[in-house]
């Protein structure tokens, strides 16, 4: 495993991170939790020492999984939360006001909330799990976090920017105010690099890559026939003809694969870890196999220019979670 530096905070975390919304047991169906503890031990013994995770995964169920694991184990290990919006409104709309979201006692009571949940007197880095940039005046988020930094129950804060809207968070980022952000960046969508990612490396802002495999999409093994489980939210992303779009869409990169990349999933994984201005990259795993078939990954080995190149070219604008 390697391992890059968060940002200023100067946290080393490894460059594959354990993407835990699919443990919590909401929303993505299937999750057995001595399975998902099993991927928790051995994305550890692998050399993983970031895992994410938030309040609302299975309100609350996941931080119990990830904080149990963590009792158990010796090695220094990082964790992310985040703190859901009061409105229940995801992504951020246009137009809400930040008391509406987070106003102060939220932010407060959700982070001891998730403190609990993970056994833990303090957590690597709390997020905001939705932002509008409207809100980077706003005074009360700024004194909550700061009283959260002072009280040492948070060391660092992030934000988790709205799906697809990465030029959401240029004015925060500028501030100097925020420690991370959590985006999705993938061969899709690869319009973070556009302005976002620069700010970052100007600002010494750390990149948590999310949704590398586009919620499955770029697995490679969803086809036209693919069903998911009853409550499932792929049910919604994927529906009608979304998942013959994905298949015409990863059979044109089942093209590249070769020497560089011989699945989509590994080609799809190096194309994110390829950036400079990224830090970790969180897919959801929820089985040993998904664990040892991501981790391998990060073995120090980086895409060509040539790869780089080609890859550009399979861009998709598009918003599914809509």
């Amino acid at each position: 495993m390697e391992y890059r530096k968060l940002g200023k905070t100067g946290l080393k975390i490894s460059e594959i991170g354990f993407g835990a919304w699919g443990i919590g047991g909401t929303l993505w169906e299937g999750a057995k939790d001595d399975e998902s503890i099993r991927a928790l031990h051995r994305a550890v013994d692998l050399g993983l020492n970031f895992i994410d995770t938030a309040l609302v995964y299975g309100n609350g169920h996941s931080e119990n999984l990830v904080g149990n694991v963590m009792k158990e184990r010796k090695e220094p290990l990082y964790v992310a939360s985040k703190i859901p919006p009061k409105n229940g409104k995801w992504p951020a709309r246009s137009g809400t006001t930040l008391r509406e979201a987070f106003p102060y006692d939220h932010i407060i009571k959700s982070t001891e909330t998730s403190l609990k949940n993970l056994h833990i007197d303090s957590i690597d880095v709390q997020q905001f799990h939705v932002w509008d940039d409207d809100w980077t005046p706003d005074a009360e988020w700024q004194d909550a976090i700061a009283k959260l930094k002072e009280q040492g129950k948070i060391r660092f804060f992030g934000i988790s920017l709205n799906d697809h809207q990465p030029d959401n968070a240029l004015k925060v980022g500028a501030t100097g105010l925020v420690d991370s952000f959590q985006v999705i960046y993938n061969i899709f969508d690869q319009t973070p690099e556009n302005n976002l990612f620069s700010l970052c490396q100007e600002k010494n802002i750390g990149i948590i890559v999310r949704v590398p495999l586009d919620e499955g999409g770029l697995t490679g093994k969803i086809t036209s026939e693919t069903k998911f489980p009853a409550g499932d939210f792929r049910n919604h992303y994927f529906r009608d003809d979304r998942k013959q779009q994905v298949v015409e869409r990863t059979n044109a990169l089942t093209q590249l694969l070769g020497k560089e990349a011989a699945t989509v999933p590994e080609l799809a994984l190096r194309f994110c870890l390829h950036h400079p201005a990224v830090s970790t990259v969180i897919p959801g795993m929820r089985s040993v196999a998904n664990v040892e078939a991501n981790c391998r990954f990060s073995d120090g080995r980086k895409l060509s220019e040539r790869m780089i190149a080609e890859i550009r070219k399979n861009k998709w604008e598009r918003n599914f979670y809509q």
